[in-house]
């Protein structure tokens, strides 16, 4: 059998290919399942690309050609520049002349520019008369004691203003003062029925005016 084996010429035997091929095939597909898993590249960090930034150009400054266009206002002054030297005039071999007077028109005829001012003499203020007893009826002013006060031996005073109207009546009186009420009950009495006066007047014209009157009530033996 071995020498049959030497004895054979060299030739191609299918069934060996195949048989090796099918041992190749099988050698890879165990190291194909035997192989890690395989993880896709993750980077640390993200990339970051730069670009470098050119600025752009400045706008050309073109001069208005309309002159209704108003010209920007130029900037204010630093506060910290020099101001500009101004020349000061000097003052000397000037004279301030002094304020002229107010001008006083002529008093007088138009055209003339003479004449004289007539002024009226200040009124008299009026003259006021206040009224006074009428010496006809100066008997009548005493007005009658009053019985109660005589039996009491009392004596008294009375005070009252009287409005004295334009006919010389009294029109109304006014109680000041009073020792007690039957002293003032009967001089109230007695003014409004028996009292005449001079009316006052003012500048002669009698006019409505008060008056004061002081009574007295005395016992006599």
């Amino acid at each position: 059998m071995y020498a049959d084996r030497l004895n054979r010429t060299g030739g191609f035997n299918p069934g060996s290919l195949g048989v090796a091929l099918a041992i190749n095939c099988a050698v890879i597909g165990a190291l194909f399942f035997a192989a890690p898993n395989v993880l896709p590249f993750v980077p640390d960090k993200p990339l970051v690309t730069y670009v470098p930034y050119t600025p752009p150009p400045p706008p050309e400054l073109v001069p208005p050609t309309d002159p209704l266009i108003r010209q920007q206002p130029r900037p204010a002054p630093r506060p910290d520049a020099p101001s500009p030297l101004v020349p000061t005039p000097s003052t000397e071999g000037f004279q301030v002349a002094p304020d002229p007077l107010p001008y006083t028109p002529p008093i007088g005829i138009e055209g003339t520019g003479t004449g004289t001012v007539t002024v009226d003499p200040p009124k008299p203020s009026p003259v006021f008369v206040q009224p006074g007893i009428d010496p006809r009826y100066a008997a009548e002013f005493q007005p009658s004691y009053p019985s109660e006060e005589r039996r009491a031996e009392r004596e008294g005073r009375v005070v009252v203003r009287v409005l004295v109207g334009t006919d010389g009546r009294v029109k109304q009186v006014e109680r000041v003062s009073a020792t007690t009420d039957a002293f003032y009950r009967a001089t109230l009495d007695r003014a409004l029925a028996k009292w005449r006066f001079k009316p006052a007047t003012r500048d002669g014209v009698p006019v409505e005016a008060w008056r004061s009157m002081a009574l007295t009530f005395v016992l006599q033996n």
